[in-house]
């Protein structure tokens, strides 16, 4: 099944940006305002960041409705959400946790697209086995979220089970393409050894959802080993747009070529001062100045 396309009637036609709220930590809404008064359309929550909120969605939609910022989609994980996608055995309720939150949370903000995280890496990376078993899950649960109207968009991750370019190919060979489409993030792509230019070319077709984020120069063309929690944890991966890593302004065009009218999702972590990135405002800042001032954009 093809999603339908906007025609490209100039640049970026389609496209809305939202802001993660990951930088924000546990979201508030005053988070929701300054999205707003930056110009952003939307926010992109992760569930473990909006617990208080996860039985009374309507009380954040309220919060949004306000600021006029839609949500572009909630992230999965957290507290009493299975997420183990390779165990047979806890494959049912893997599903039916996720199945109950597209139905009773992200319905309510008429989310189209569930982008979900797939657990824990397997020692050694996963398995032939490992990874057929994810695509089994990942079938079954997109076939029940699409009755709901809501397109299933893993997330390729890395220190997830999928996180190597063969391995997001592989996924997407295993995985019905009516049912499971595909959330890129353009850094994580690049440190785990892939192109994240030529993967959404390769496969723009199962692309609904797209991550920003960018990575140091020296990762530009990256195929090595990929980085390890530790070397994340002695300096940030995960750098400002225009930090030179990932070529955006060719996914710029590519997405202008093609007429991308998706979701672009800046993910950014929260900020680390002693490594000269100031406050959350700063950062959003910054990264916005780099969508206006580098690629041109001129709608968020």
């Amino acid at each position: 099944m093809q999603r339908e396309r906007q025609p490209a009637t100039g640049e970026g036609a389609g496209v809305r940006f939202a802001v993660g709220t990951y930088i924000f930590g546990e979201l508030q809404p005053d988070d929701v305002a300054l999205v707003a008064d930056l110009g952003f359309p939307g926010i992109e929550p992760y569930r473990q960041l909006i617990m208080p909120y996860v039985a009374r969605p309507r009380d954040l939609k309220a919060i949004l409705d306000r600021h006029g910022v839609a949500m572009a989609t909630c992230s999965n994980g957290g507290p009493g959400q299975a997420t183990d996608f390779i165990d047979p055995a806890a494959r049912a309720r893997t599903i039916a946790d996720h199945l109950a939150f597209a139905r009773d949370f992200l319905t309510v903000f008429g989310c189209r697209h569930f982008k979900i995280n797939l657990g824990a890496r397997p020692p050694g990376g996963p398995s032939e086995a490992d990874l057929q078993a994810i695509a089994a899950a990942l079938n079954e649960l997109g076939r029940a979220t699409a009755a709901l109207g809501i397109r299933l968009a893993p997330h390729p991750h890395i220190w997830g089970p999928i996180e190597r370019p063969e391995e997001i190919r592989r996924l997407l060979e295993l995985t019905d393409p009516e049912w499971v489409s595909l959330t890129l993030d353009t850094a994580h792509v690049n440190l785990g050894g892939g192109d994240p230019l030529e993967l959404i070319a390769e496969h723009y077709d199962r692309i609904v959802a797209i991550h920003w984020k960018d990575t140091r120069p020296e990762y530009r063309g990256y195929t090595g080993p990929t980085p390890t929690r530790e070397e994340h944890a002695r300096a940030i991966l995960y750098r400002d747009l225009g930090a030179g890593g990932v070529d955006l302004p060719a996914i710029w065009g590519l997405l202008r070529e093609r007429g991308y009218a998706g979701w672009i999702t800046l993910d950014l972590d929260p900020p680390r001062p002693a490594e000269g990135e100031g406050s959350v405002e700063e950062k959003l800042h910054a990264n916005l100045r780099y969508l206006r001032e580098g690629l041109g954009v001129e709608r968020l």
